[in-house]
Order: structure tokens, then sequence, then C-alpha cells
């Protein structure tokens, strides 16, 4: 089937970012307007005043994100979420249809979309940024539909403030974005080799290959999305989407959810969404064919027909005067049906017992900073190979190597990986240098610093050894620092 066709967006005035905006879809209808300009609105759309933040002294980092809205001012807020290495552009083909009933609120991540370049460590510390937004506004209480890690800032939002989201809808969205390793090494490659890499390979991530190739602008589009975020954000947001899970704690989202995949989706695809569905009391699946993981831009239609009958049906405590319009959403002559999902949805994952867990915190801090530092792999491999004879070893390395010394506040994951990658070589320890290698790289050092640290061991622990050191590390660096193909 032939790709829809484009829908021009007018745009409305801008807000909290003074800086230019990344490169807008081509399927907008003109360039992102300039500093304090607006533009004028569409009909039936109320006019936004431009608004300046307050100034901030240099060392602060700005608790708000930079926005935009569309639509009237008197209707219900919809915030709409972008996902990683994207801008609020993603949406451009819903919001002519969206902003007839709601209030359109649309963000930049940091550092995308030309927003202040404050990295955000956490999906937490989004979320509450992007209320801190909201709070100034004056807005207490909306809809929300995110995408990937927009989709993550919805549920998160939902779990921790649920007095302030009336309806959810996660887009190509999970529970828990892969694996931590994954995003980690992500975030490696792009302290290494900047953006490149992962501008290379998002088409391939986003679309479904005949998108890509019937439609060359939007592909070209989307590369220099990526290539215009600032590097630190993204790797900030990386690290974000590795900590980030919510698989345990499904059932206390209380709204409407939506779950919206496309059927391609090879990032968080339909397995992912129908643990969400499982998992929240009042979640219904919609699983839309002929796309990939960003579903908005490649089946705009079917995504936005599928938000206003999520949006206009599962607005939930809002007051009756409040409630927007039914939607014109074109259907047969018989009377519309509820919607229904359009995929099976399966049981609920069971989370496997961890044998001879003790319930001690320090144990369980050390698994957390272990597999933080050495990988998910890394860890696994060695308590699986623990036996009866080694796993009280292991108990007592990730007690107290990992529950105490690594987690103490004294010094920072960097400086510790320098100390202990010297300890190494210098104790003539190399066996353990390649996987402390790929921890230091993890942890922030780049392979410049390592380097450095092994010419100082050069010095005070000897040539032969700081040799084969180098050794070790160069075929680590290598491996882990080469973007994929």
């Amino acid at each position: 089937m032939a790709p829809p066709q484009a829908v021009p967006v007018q745009p409305q005035a801008t807000h909290a970012s003074q800086t230019p905006h990344a490169p807008q879809a081509p399927f907008a209808s003109q360039d992102f307007p300039g500093p304090q300009t607006a533009h004028a609105p569409q009909a039936g759309h109320a006019p936004t005043q431009p608004q300046t933040p307050a100034p901030q002294a240099a060392s602060e980092v700005p608790r708000t994100l930079q926005y935009r809205f569309d639509g009237p001012e008197d209707a219900p807020v919809l915030v709409i979420g972008p996902s990683l290495g994207t801008t609020w552009h993603m949406w451009d083909r819903q919001i002519p249809e969206l902003a007839q009933h709601w209030r359109v609120f649309r963000y930049d991540l940091p550092g995308h979309g030309g927003a202040p370049a404050h990295a955000a460590p956490s999906v937490a510390e989004l979320g509450d940024r992007l209320l801190a937004t909201l709070d100034g506004l004056g807005v207490q209480r909306f809809g929300y539909a995110g995408c990937s890690i927009g989709g993550a800032v919805g549920a998160d939002l939902a779990l921790r403030h649920p007095h302030r989201v009336a309806s959810l809808a996660l887009v190509a969205s999970s529970p828990r974005f892969g694996s931590a390793d994954e995003f980690r090494q992500r975030g490696v490659i792009v302290r290494t080799n900047g953006l490149e890499p992962m501008a290379r390979t998002a088409p391939e991530r986003w679309f479904t290959p005949g998108f890509a190739a019937a439609q060359p602008a939007i592909v070209e589009w989307a590369v220099q999305m990526v290539r215009t975020t600032d590097p630190g954000c993204y790797i900030a947001a990386c690290e974000a989407l590795a900590a980030f899970d919510i698989r345990d704690h499904l059932g206390r989202i209380g709204v409407p959810t939506l779950v919206l995949v496309g059927a391609e989706d090879k990032v968080t695809g339909p397995a992912e969404a129908r643990t969400l569905v499982a998992g929240i009391p009042d979640a219904r699946l919609a699983l839309v064919p002929g796309a990939s993981h960003l579903a908005p831009v490649e089946q705009p239609a079917a995504v936005c027909d599928l938000l206003l009958t999520h949006f206009s049906t599962a607005w939930q405590d809002a007051p009756a005067a409040a409630l927007p319009a039914p939607p014109l959403v074109p259907g047969p002559p018989t009377p519309v049906t509820p919607f229904a999902p359009v995929a099976e949805i399966a049981a609920a994952p069971l989370a496997p017992e961890a044998a001879g867990r003790l319930p001690d915190d320090r144990y369980e801090r050390g698994t957390k900073v272990r597999r933080e530092v050495l990988g998910d792999a890394h860890v696994d491999a060695a308590n699986g190979s623990a036996d009866a004879f080694t796993e009280d070893f292991q108990e007592l390395v990730t007690r107290y190597a990992w529950g105490e010394v690594w987690d103490r506040d004294g010094l920072d994951r960097r400086t510790r990986s320098c100390v202990t990658l010297t300890a190494l070589v210098a104790s003539g320890h190399l066996e353990g240098l390649a996987a402390h290698t790929r921890a230091a790289l993890r942890n922030g050092l780049t392979p410049a610093e390592i380097k450095e640290v092994l010419l100082q061991t050069a010095v005070y622990c000897g040539i032969p050894a700081a040799g084969a050191a180098f050794s070790v590390a160069q075929s680590v660096i290598q491996e882990e620092t080469t973007p994929p193909a």
C-alpha cells in the first residue's frame, strides 16, 4: 500500500528555547519559526504568545523543557512526547486532527531539536522537568501520549503522579527497553564516535524497508534529526533507558491506557506491547500493520484515528463540560462499536524467582551496581557458572565489593575505574582487565583516557606489565567502540 499523503501543519507559537530548531520534517509546511516569533494560528485555534524563561545562573540546570502548543486555549490539554533522537516534529501529521479537540502540548527532550543541552540522567528526571513546565503554565491534569522514551515518561508519571494523568497512550514503548547492556553500549559508541553511527542506522530501526525506499526525503529528515542532537544528552537518555524497568509496577497504573505498536517494530515490538497490556489493569492493544518503530510517521492516519478514539472515550474523571467533542473519524454506515484490540493479548510473563537470593540490602545494591558496571552478560555468566563450591564467593563479591565499596559516594565511578585498572595492572591480574576495561567505557572513560591510565601504570608498575595491559585493552576498545555495520 502506498504511504499516506503528507498533511501540512501550520506551526503556532513556540516557547522555552531561543535556540534554532533541528530540521523540520519534510511533510511540515514551513520552516521552524525563529526566536520570539509567533505565526498566525489556524482557524479555530487560539493564539499563544511567546514566553521567555527567567534568566538562570550558568551553573543552574533548567527544570523545564522546550515546548509548543497547538489547538484552542479552552480545550483539555493533551501532552505528546517524542522518542529518542527525534523532535516534536515526529507528531506533525497528527496535529491537524488532534488540535481540533485538544490543546496539544508537545515537548523536546534535552539537547534535541535545538533544546538546551542540559542532560537528564533518568526517566523520572524527564518527568519532573515536564511537570515543572506544565506547572508553570497552570496545567494540572492532562492526557498523555508518548513514543518510546516518551512513553516511558508517561508511564512514570502515571505511577508517581496518578492524579495528574487523565488517560494514557504508550506508543512503541516497553516496561523495560531491551537490555541495560545494549543502551550502555550505545552510549560507549556515541562517546567514542559521535552520533554518526546512530544517525546512519536510524532508518532501519525506525521504518519498514518498503517505507524507507519509497520515502527518501523522510529518511534523510530522520537522519538529520539524530545528527543535530547533542551527544551528551543522547548518552544520558541511553543511560536513562538502561535503568528504566517498571515490570513489577504495571499493576499500579490506574488510568485507561492504549498500547499502540507497529506490527513490524523490531525495537519495542508486539511482545513488549503485550507485556504492557497484560500488566496494566485497564489497557487495550492496537497493532498497526505496515509500521515499524516510528509508527506515527509511517502510518500517520491509522495512529491518529486510534489516538482520537482512545482519548475521546477514555478521558478519566474529566468534568463533563471539558470533554472533547467526538472525533470526526470516517467509518462504515453501521453503528460504531467500541474500540477493540487488533491483536490477541498474551498472558503476562512471570518473573523467575531468584534462587538463593538473600534479603540483604547490600546484596541487592551490589547486584544492581555490578550489573550497571560490568554488564548483564558478565554477571549472568558469573552467576551461571557458580556451584555449591563457589556460590558463597560470588555472594561475597556481590555484597562487599559491589554493595559496599563500589556503592560508596566518596568516588565517582569514573575514578573507581581508573583505580581498578591501575590495581589490576600492578598486581598482574590481567584476567580481570578485559571486563574492567569494558566497565571503564561504560562508566564514561574515553579510549584516550584509558590510554593515559595505562601510560601512568607503565611508569609505576613497569613496562612489561603495561605492555600486556595495552594489548588486552586495545582488543576490548576496538570491539566495544566499533559502530554497527
